[in-house]
């Protein structure tokens, strides 16, 4: 069968107000770029003549700027799940103009195949090649791709030629059956591989391919500093002595790791780490990081959902594929997020917290509690599989005016019960074992700041009595509530 070739243009005006789209990709990679642009233009030239113009967007998880941010430019949006990390996105979100609702990636295909966001009318797709009989390789992110062409009414494919089709093979594409027919899926080591290489549509349902060759909208990470690199060293060290005590097996455990600056840390950390053997990564972001360790034999293989490194270093994947080709997977996300595999694997953890408590709850998604950042993403599907579940952050931010650990998160994403380690600059907290006072205690001592470590043991001193879990209740938000009225939490009187 031979496909139309379309302009985005035309391939936006399949698109009609109220549909719900479902795009590929996973973070910038894979996502797709000139048809999302067309139709925040139809949206701009429908709202000039008086008409109603919005659509639902859902994707794998956050996308790159063509997409949610002309979506959202263009007041074009709808609602929004399950991730985003785009400013005009998030201000849309936070003004209340966008409904959106955050969930765990790992779940996301599999509510889609139940129903609970109504039909699928259009997916976007991107793809390095595509065959007469709708075999599609795709590019350089999965997410919820398979899932979305076999539920939407119509499929529109962006031809990227920025990627080769010869990076067929890249992909594992497999889409478990949903209860009560599941099965267990058999991925017992991060390299085993179990689908299809290629991403296979119902010819019939794609209604035209668009060709374009414009490149993933990944930025780089800010350089490591000091803060972001004691973080590492923190991390790396902490894992090389529970190698040392033999709580972690001597030929290590497959790593899972969060995306951005203070992941990119911990991953040089451990790979800089001489008592840290080489390892295998079961992760749902492969940054530049991991490329930049595979090259040195750090790490030896990375399953994933995307590659997330910028244009030229995608570039010298493609140029020296032959040595990355069996060193990399991508997955579907409720594949590489799934929490059987996860707990299957052993996996150790890391990932970035915006806020904890003492007691080890911790905020991933809201400032202050109210005003969400990204999402949730994949953390949760990690963090409570986890063999050994780590969160990372700085002590403090805006220059020491707001300390990143409080009595009591403002927005609880992970509870106390799923982290087993928390790290700052300042140092570790081993949580394991360790009663709700002690955990206060040992977070206070080791991961606080110098500048509020006072402050954090008066608060728990006014609990002095209280029965098992130490909380003032009275004064729990006192740190939140002068940030807010004098814009520097040291300043907090309990």
């Amino acid at each position: 069968m031979s496909f139309k070739k379309i302009t985005p243009e035309e391939a936006a005006s399949y698109i009609h107000h109220d549909a719900t789209v479902a795009f590929s990709g996973f973070t910038p990679a894979g996502s797709p770029k000139v048809v999302p642009a067309a139709i925040a233009a139809k949206a701009e030239k429908e709202h000039e003549a008086g008409r109603e113009f919005k659509i639902g967007v859902i994707s794998g998880a956050s996308t790159g700027d063509s997409l949610d941010g002309k979506l959202a430019r263009a007041n074009a949006v709808k609602f929004r799940t399950p991730y985003q990390s785009n400013k005009d996105l998030r201000n849309a979100i936070n003004s209340g103009e966008v409904e959106y609702f955050d969930m765990h990636l790992s779940a996301l295909a599999q509510e889609m195949r139940y129903g609970f966001f109504g039909d699928i009318d259009v997916a976007i797709i991107e793809a390095a090649d595509v065959s007469p009989n709708g075999e599609v390789v795709l590019t350089s992110g999965v997410g919820i791709s398979p899932t979305a062409a076999k539920l939407a009414k119509r499929v529109i494919i962006e031809l990227n030629t920025n990627h080769p089709a010869y990076i067929k093979g890249l992909h594992d594409i497999y889409e478990p059956l949903d209860p009560p027919y599941r099965k267990s899926i058999p991925v017992h080591a991060p390299d085993m591989r179990i689908g299809d290489s290629v991403l296979r549509i119902d010819p019939a349902k794609i209604m035209g391919i668009v060709e374009n060759n414009a490149p993933d909208e990944t930025g780089g990470f800010a350089p490591v500093d000091e803060v972001t690199a004691k973080i590492g060293d923190n991390v790396a060290s902490f894992l090389a002595g529970e190698l040392r005590k033999g709580t972690i097996p001597e030929e290590f455990l497959p790593i899972q790791s969060g995306v951005g600056n203070i992941a990119n840390a911990v991953l040089g950390s451990l790979g800089s780490n001489e008592d840290i053997p080489p390892f295998k990564m079961y992760t749902e972001v492969i940054q530049e990081s991991v490329i930049e360790l595979m090259k040195k034999g750090d790490i030896t293989f990375a399953s994933g959902c995307s590659l997330t490194v910028s244009p030229p270093v995608l570039d010298e994947i493609y140029k020296d594929y032959d040595f990355f080709k069996d060193k990399l997977v991508l997955r579907p996300q409720e594949i590489s997020n799934n929490p059987e595999l996860v707990r299957q694997l052993g996996l150790i953890t890391i990932n970035t917290a915006i806020e904890a408590d003492i007691f080890g709850n911790i905020n991933s998604t809201h400032i202050l509690g109210t005003k969400m950042m990204n999402g949730i993403g994949g953390s949760g599907d990690f963090t409570r599989n986890s063999f050994l579940s780590i969160f990372t952050c700085p002590s403090v931010a805006k220059g020491g005016a707001i300390s990143a650990i409080v009595p009591l998160v403002s927005h609880q994403d992970h509870s106390e019960h799923s982290v087993k380690v928390l790290i700052t600059e300042q140092g570790v907290a081993d949580l394991r074992g360790k009663s709700p006072r002690q955990r206060a205690e040992t977070i206070i001592e080791n991961c606080v700041h110098p500048d509020y470590k006072d402050l954090m043991r008066d608060y728990l001193a006014q609990t002095d009595g209280e029965p098992q879990t130490p909380q003032a209740l009275k004064s729990v938000f006192n740190m939140h509530s002068e940030f807010l009225s004098s814009g520097d939490m040291r300043k907090t009187k309990w």
